[in-house]
This record gives C-alpha cells, structure tokens and sequence, in this order.
C-alpha cells in the first residue's frame, strides 16, 4: 500500500473511530498532507526507509487541538497494518505518534506565512513556493466537515491572472540574463562553464513549463518527475535533454531556443500574450537572447512591481530561506 492509502486507511479503521468514540459530534477534516514524497503520491519502496509509515493531518478547533493530540497519543494501538504508530524522525529518537493534530489556521500559517481565507496579497501570493502550496493542496482530503480546508485549497488553485503574467515575465527575463553568456562562455572554450550555466537555463525553463500549465512545481528532488507530467513536456522536454547532453555550444544553443520555441507556442495556446519568435540575435554576435517583446507584452497587464525579481523561488534557491516563510517574506520586503 501506498502512502496515501496507508493514511486513508489508518484513519478510517483507527483515527476516526477513536474521535467518534471520544467526541462524536466533533468537527474535523483529516488527510495526507504537509511534507513527505507521499503526500504527492511518489512514494516507493526508498522512500520507506525513513520518515515514512502511519502519517496523518488532523484538523480541529484551535481549542481541541491540545487535548485531542494527547488523547491519541495515549490511546492509538501500538501497531497497525503491520506498522509502527509511533516512531522517530530523521534527527530524532523520541518514538512519537505522527498524526498531526492542528488548526486549519495554525497549518497553513505554519506553512504559508499567511492564511488565504483573509485574503491574499500579491506580496503574499509571491512569498509562497510551489512546494509550501503542495503541501497544502497537493495531498488528499479524507473529510472536511468544516470545509475550512477546503476552503484554502480552492483559494490556493493558482495566481490571479496579473500576478501569473509577471511571474512569467519575471521567468523570460531570467533566461534573457543569461542565455548569450551560455553561447559566449562556450564560443570562448569554456564548455564546463558553458554547461553551466545551460543547467540553470534549463532549471528557469522548467519552472516556466510549470507557470505556463498552471502547475505549482515541488523542489527539486521531484522537480523533474512531476515535470513530465506537464503537457508540454514531451516537446520541451526533449530539447531541454538534447541542450543538457550537448557536447558542442552552437547545439546547445539550437536545442534550448527549440525549447523556448514550444514553451512559447504553448504560452499562446493558454491564452497568454506570445509575440514571436522566441528568440532574436543577441548584437552581432551569433548568438540567441529572448524576444524583449514577449515580457513587455506579459508586463502591459502586470503589477508594478520591480522587473524581473520576482516570486521567492525565482529569486531565490538558499533551502534555509525557502523552507521559512518569515524569511521568505523578510527577503521580499
């Protein structure tokens, strides 16, 4: 059994039944949510050999939430399907339940730096990763009696329009940056620098295969994985792969503006302003650098915010920084 599976069922035959037994009428949504590769249904026999096992969220009342965290910890069986209840995590020896018994409120704060019911700013909206939205909306929902959490996960389906065109923007710009100083480095025989620097290309060229399909993207261990999934991605893909293995820069150079070529037919398919081509000369030199037109265009409908800068993820890839939304927020502001 799966992760996801796992948890439906621990609740079903064990979790729900305790709170039914204790407190029948209270309120409550539980589901597979928060961090672990399971809460987005990539779990495999690796992932088992830590961190992974009898894993829950519970929602309730901030008042309850104490009370009902210390009834199931002196209560839960001490195995079930053949698994540990309580155990330690990675760090840890304490041997602990992990049904993580919360407020709705309390769990997306811990998460999110804010909490969408009250509204969101495009501050907000930009302080989040895809993978802190992930590990509110990417996990499923057993119950929700409340609809509070529900309520966040439908808030949470993607930006507002201006804030997804500047976001965009913000993405072509980063690949105007550096797109030449890949074919400079190489044209100069400098092929470790080259690669280099293609590898960040193809990274900023991911995340915007993800913004184009409205798709939050996970940090980078499931990056590619979830990647693949995409819409796009068989035609992106395959040139992103041709320009990573390339072993000569005016190949690489060719592949990745055949990326651009198709993530900007697919920026058009969506609806999303597109003016072509994808890519022009860079001065005189041969050389490719994106089209200036395709970001003033996305810009025209944009906030006025600083140009190029930003969500955290595009300006950011410190863990320490994206793991914290006071952080993330303090690099913002």
């Amino acid at each position: 059994m799966d992760g996801r599976g796992l948890a439906r069922a621990y609740y079903d035959d064990v979790v729900g039944p305790l709170l039914a037994a204790k407190w029948p009428g209270l309120p409550h949504a539980a589901g597979r949510l928060g961090s672990g590769s399971d809460v987005l249904g990539l779990d495999d026999a690796t992932s088992r050999d830590h961190d992974w096992g009898l894993r829950l969220t519970l929602l309730v009342d901030e008042a309850s939430r104490d009370e009902v965290d210390a009834y199931l910890a002196a209560e839960l069986p001490a195995t079930y399907a053949g698994l540990p209840t309580r155990f330690p995590f990675s760090g840890q020896t304490e041997s602990i339940h992990h049904v993580e018994v919360d407020s709705v409120h309390a769990f997306v704060i811990k998460r999110l730096g804010v909490d969408p019911r009250q509204g969101l700013s495009t501050i907000d909206w930009l302080t989040m990763t895809g993978q802190a939205v992930l590990e509110v909306v990417g996990g499923p929902v057993f119950v929700d009696q409340t609809g509070d959490i529900s309520a966040v996960r439908d808030r949470l389906q993607w930006y507002p329009d201006d804030v997804w065109r500047y976001v965009l923007a913000c993405d072509w710009l980063r690949l105007a940056e550096e797109t030449p100083l890949m074919s400079r480095a190489g044209d100069l025989g400098d092929d470790l620098g080259s690669r280099v620097i293609a590898a960040r290309l193809i990274d900023v060229a991911m995340h915007l295969a993800f913004m184009i399909e409205r798709r939050w993207p996970p940090y980078s261990k499931w990056r590619g994985t979830m990647f693949a999934r995409l819409p796009c991605a068989r035609e992106v893909g395959d040139a992103l792969r041709k320009a990573v293995k390339a072993d000569h820069w005016r190949y690489r150079q060719q592949q990745f503006a055949r990326a651009l070529d198709h993530l900007l037919s697919r920026q058009r398919a969506v609806g999303l302003p597109a003016p072509g081509p994808a890519t022009v000369d860079f001065w005189d030199r041969p050389y490719l650098h994106p089209n200036d037109k395709i970001i003033t265009a996305l810009l025209a409908d944009a906030p006025d915010l600083p140009r190029g800068r930003g969500s955290i993820e595009q300006r950011c890839d410190n863990v320490a920084v994206l793991v914290d939304p006071a952080a993330r927020r303090a690099a913002l502001t």
